[in-house]
């Protein structure tokens, strides 16, 4: 009896040293812990050598070791229904990250559209204050035209009936015939020749006959129509710039008033236009004014 009793104390060391070697070989963090593997013979021995109250008391709280709180040994189900939640938060991260810069893309491009119309609103405004000047300026320019041509015309005007005289002869006639002599031919033939460079210019044709009253009219008359016909088939003076009067035994103009009229003559002046002297062209149909219908 005493025999098997020393017998049996070294085999539960045994088996208890196999027990701790079983327990040691899990790893000390494993979610799904097993108890260790024993045959139905072990059974008794091992309760026999643990107390009741370790059994049923509560496993101790896991510690942190090399590996942290994670299982490195872990089963995948647990590994995704722990990962499962962070990568929810990450995807929702990254929608929210591409709806801002959605957000943000779409605010430049309304930002650019808006600079570009508002760039483009005042080209236009540009260009058109530029050619309100530019019609501004022609206006003004186009009014100082009209007043210088206005002033033109005035001076043009006020220029039309000033005459002055230029050069005069006297055409003598025998006993009142009017026949014209060959000096008198020759002194209407000078006087024409200076007429070719002559603008603007009248004669004045005075006709004096020493007879009186109506006699002396009709006589003066047909002098001075001598005269203007030789000039007319002669030398081609036009005949709105010849202008003829018979005064009969009147004195001149140029003679003293009172003076008797002793010869048969004819006085010619010639008058040129203050705007031909200074080289002004004249208004078409300004000689009108001084009864012509042609200049």
């Amino acid at each position: 009896m005493n025999t098997r009793s020393s017998l049996s104390i070294p085999r539960s060391s045994l088996l208890a040293t196999l027990a701790l070697a079983s327990a040691l070989s899990v790893p000390v963090l494993a979610q799904d812990a097993q108890q260790p593997a024993s045959t139905p013979q072990d059974t008794p021995a091992a309760s026999s050598q643990q107390p009741p109250a370790a059994v049923t008391s509560a496993p101790a709280p896991a510690k942190e070791g090399f590996w942290g709180r994670v299982n490195p040994f872990a089963r995948k189900k647990w590994v995704k229904k722990q990962t499962d939640p962070i990568n929810d938060r990450l995807s929702e991260l990254d929608g929210v990250n591409a709806k801002n810069a959605k957000d943000i893309e779409d605010t430049d491009s309304r930002a650019q559209a808006g600079i570009k119309n508002a760039q483009s609103a005042a080209d236009t405004a540009n260009q058109t204050a530029t050619a309100a000047g530019n019609q501004a300026q022609l206006a003004k320019n186009t009014a100082q035209g009209a007043s210088d041509h206005v002033n033109a015309l005035n001076g043009t005007v006020s220029g039309l009936d000033q005459y002055k005289p230029v050069t005069e002869l006297d055409i003598a006639f025998r006993s009142g015939q009017p026949i014209l002599s060959a000096a008198a031919k020759k002194q209407l033939d000078d006087f024409a020749s200076t007429l070719a460079t002559q603008q603007g210019y009248v004669l004045d044709v005075e006709a004096h006959s020493p007879l009186a009253g109506a006699a002396g009219i009709q006589s003066s008359e047909r002098l001075g129509e001598a005269v203007n016909r030789y000039l007319v088939t002669q030398h081609e003076i036009p005949v709105y710039r010849m202008h003829m009067v018979a005064l009969g035994n009147a004195a001149s103009s140029t003679d003293d008033p009172g003076t008797r009229v002793r010869k048969s003559t004819v006085h010619v002046r010639l008058m040129e236009n203050s705007l031909a002297a200074q080289g002004a062209p004249l208004p078409q149909g300004g000689s009108s004014s001084i009864g012509a219908e042609r200049p």
